[in-house]
């Protein structure tokens, strides 16, 4: 009895163990799909996706894809073609300089990062857009400001031009607002992330000693390719020109930053008109910063002033040539004082064109108050 018994025990586990082994194998015989499966009702967006979906597909027709390329050079013909621009660092690839812009106007003003296409300007390369209906256009450049890094192109003829993105103001903007990037990170078109505003009144070193002020940080994703791209508020608006990330690694690591929508659309203008920005100044050449600090001056030396200048007409003095003496120094314009170049170039900036300030200039040991109307001058000059 006691054998029988161990012998059905034995049985049942043999049992047991064999439909365990045979399970997967009945399992996928008996339900398997060998047709196309059933598609599930997905029902209504959500209102966040909703919003955001109309937001790209309202205003990613607006943006382009900037192709700048320097001329050609003996060397570029014995390196290998590369048809792909992935991964390209600073989104170059050979000797073409690629990033994002965005139609301004019905003119077919396109408006991207000095950055973006300087190599070309200076070596007379060409520029080419591929708008995002596919079709590639040639580009001329009208204006470049790098002071804000920022310039405008002008479209070739193009079988049907996209529409101008909706103009935002950076004034009223708040940390923690949605924002939306849309640009060509490492050449993949027309990339949408979203963040938001990390903070405000940033500043930013652009070139010629100049520094920008009140620039937008964002987390949103910015990578090599989104220069000169848009950022833009929930509302689709404009607020801002993607210009620069800030990362070891040079990815993105969470740090953007873009110039305000309110100054472009000072510069912006002024650029299509003139080809140049007008920038508010008086007439001086200022001195090394790091040479005055080493001489322990707080302010702008003044090492050269203009003939003619508004700075000339109200006897402001350089170094003396001869001697080296130092002549006047800046270390204040209306309230505001004056430590380095980027605070007089920004408080002219506030003061604009053809208007009075007033000066607090050291010369010899004693301060005195000097009055000077600002005037246009050239853009590396305060």
């Amino acid at each position: 009895m006691p054998d029988r018994f161990a012998r059905l025990v034995l049985a049942a586990i043999l049992v047991l163990l064999a439909l365990f082994v045979a399970q997967p194998y009945v399992t996928a015989f008996l339900f398997s799909r060998e047709v196309p499966r059933a598609v599930t009702a997905r029902g209504d967006l959500a209102p966040a996706e909703a919003t955001t979906v109309a937001l790209f597909e309202r205003a990613s027709p607006s943006v382009v894809h900037v192709f700048a390329q320097g001329a050609a050079r003996g060397a570029d013909l014995m390196s290998l073609d590369d048809e792909s621009e992935q991964g390209q660092e600073g989104g170059r690839s050979g000797n073409t300089q690629t990033g994002t812009g965005f139609v301004w106007d019905a003119g077919g003003h396109v408006v991207t990062n000095n950055h973006v296409v300087q190599a070309a300007i200076q070596s007379g390369g060409s520029i080419s857009v591929r708008l995002s209906s596919g079709e590639v256009v040639s580009a001329t450049v009208v204006g470049a400001a790098p002071a804000y890094d920022l310039a405008v192109l002008r479209l070739g003829r193009v079988a049907k031009a996209p529409p101008p993105l909706a103009i935002g103001t950076s004034a009223d903007l708040k940390v923690g607002q949605s924002t939306f990037a849309i640009g060509n990170p490492f050449g993949l078109d027309h990339t949408l992330t979203t963040g938001v505003i990390s903070a405000l009144q940033r500043r930013l070193p652009t070139s010629e000693g100049r520094e920008l002020s009140g620039v937008i940080q964002t987390d949103a994703a910015i990578n090599p390719g989104n220069s000169g791209g848009p950022l833009l508020d929930s509302a689709g608006r404009l607020i801002g020109v993607n210009t620069a990330i800030f990362s070891p690694s040079g990815a993105s690591a969470g740090i953007g930053f873009a110039v305000p929508v309110d100054v472009v659309n000072r510069v912006v203008p002024d650029l299509i008109r003139n080809g140049r920005v007008r920038n508010p100044g008086i007439g001086i050449i200022a001195g090394q910063e790091a040479t005055a600090a080493r001489l322990g001056i707080d302010g702008v030396v003044v090492l050269r002033v203009l003939r003619g200048s508004p700075a000339a007409g109200a006897g402001l003095r350089g170094v003396d040539p001869q001697t080296g003496a130092i002549g006047d120094v800046v270390g204040g314009v209306g309230d505001r004082p004056v430590h380095r170049l980027a605070d007089l170039t920004a408080a002219l900036e506030a003061a604009g064109l053809g208007q009075p300030i007033d000066l607090a200039v050291e010369r010899d040991g004693r301060t005195r108050r000097v009055r000077i109307t600002t005037a246009d001058v050239a853009e590396n000059r305060p």
